[in-house]
């Protein structure tokens, strides 16, 4: 199906812009007046022009780098029948080396970070994504793309993606009452710290202390960067709850129950997550299984076995089993 939002460029515009920016494989940034935020290419041949891009987003507190393994396999896997994929791991706004970029105008949220990616887009010059993927928060602020841009926000020239990916996170509103707390600590907590931070060994001594996991407390340490004989994060913690603040209160499931024509929504829940009230699966299940009409796009509901909401780290095969078969779809 035809993208209401595409304007089809002309094929040799479009294989000499990926021949031009093939060179261009790590961080960018921009020196214009509109900010745009960092990124970091994969690409299973990098020698070679590709031929379809999806855009990856993480969720808070994280970066594309987060993202680094799976693009590495989901691209070696999709390359097998000749076709090549590069994979853009985007660092929103306030996260990891976008947060060292200034000039991102407030407020801080799915809107915002969302139009980031179509300035990124316009900034270099590129085709529109094919696909878009997002986890967690990120997966709101890829809903949130493809509703702007199904509403002409990014202009005429800009086209929907053939695919959105939604990798366990709630679509709706997320109740605080109702969701696990443990974000709300971590939030907390990383906003009451000392700054700079002495080391990254007093900071997971600390949240150990403090009675969060291992795991966690590491992962957390793994975001912080020397500085001078201190450390400080890759995150602006302060915008950076702005964006969760807002990742709670906006409500997609209107894009899900009318998903633009052209478009097919996938959403991913890891079984074991805890981000997921029975209602909330019901009504996805019930939205999947109806289907939409002929005039719009399409909703599908997957079930990632043997995962919590890392789901790249958890069940990183389950997972790759699951999109590789449907990305192959539209080449």
């Amino acid at each position: 199906m035809s993208s209401i939002c595409r304007t089809k460029p002309v094929e040799g515009l479009r294989l000499l812009n990926r021949v031009l920016t093939t060179s261009t494989p790590y961080i960018h940034r921009s020196d214009r007046s509109i900010a745009t935020v960092a990124f970091e290419e994969v690409r299973s041949s990098p020698d070679k022009p590709y031929d379809f891009t999806a855009f990856i987003f993480h969720g808070l507190l994280g970066s594309g780098r987060n993202w680094r393994s799976f693009s590495r396999s989901l691209g070696s896997s999709l390359s097998a029948d000749g076709v090549n994929w590069r994979m853009v791991l985007v660092d929103l706004r306030n996260h990891g080396n976008s947060a060292k970029i200034e000039g991102f105008v407030p407020p801080h949220d799915m809107e915002n970070a969302a139009k980031d990616v179509a300035n990124l887009v316009n900034s270099k010059g590129w085709d529109w994504p094919d696909v878009v993927i997002g986890h967690s928060m990120g997966g709101k602020v890829a809903l949130q793309y493809v509703e702007s841009c199904s509403r002409g926000v990014y202009g005429q020239s800009a086209r929907l993606p053939k695919q959105l990916w939604v990798l366990d996170s709630v679509p709706g509103k997320v109740n605080p009452d109702d969701s696990n707390r443990e974000v709300e600590k971590v939030m907390q907590t990383l906003q009451s710290l000392p700054s700079p931070i002495p080391s990254r060994k007093w900071l997971v001594d600390h949240l150990l202390k403090l009675g969060f996991s291992k795991a966690l407390s590491e992962w957390l340490g793994s975001n912080l960067e020397k500085s001078g004989n201190s450390m400080t994060w890759n995150f602006n913690i302060e915008a950076a709850a702005e964006m969760f603040d807002s990742y709670r209160e906006k409500d997609y499931w209107p894009l899900l129950e009318h998903p633009p024509k052209g478009t097919e929504i996938a959403i991913v829940r890891a079984e074991r997550s805890d981000r997921w009230d029975p209602e909330t699966v019901q009504k996805l299940e019930s939205i999947a299984s109806n289907g939409t009409g002929g005039s719009e796009g399409k909703m599908s509901y997957h079930l990632l076995p043997n995962s919590g909401h890392w789901v790249h780290v958890e069940n990183p095969k389950g997972l790759l089993e699951i999109i590789t078969s449907k990305l192959a779809s539209i080449v």
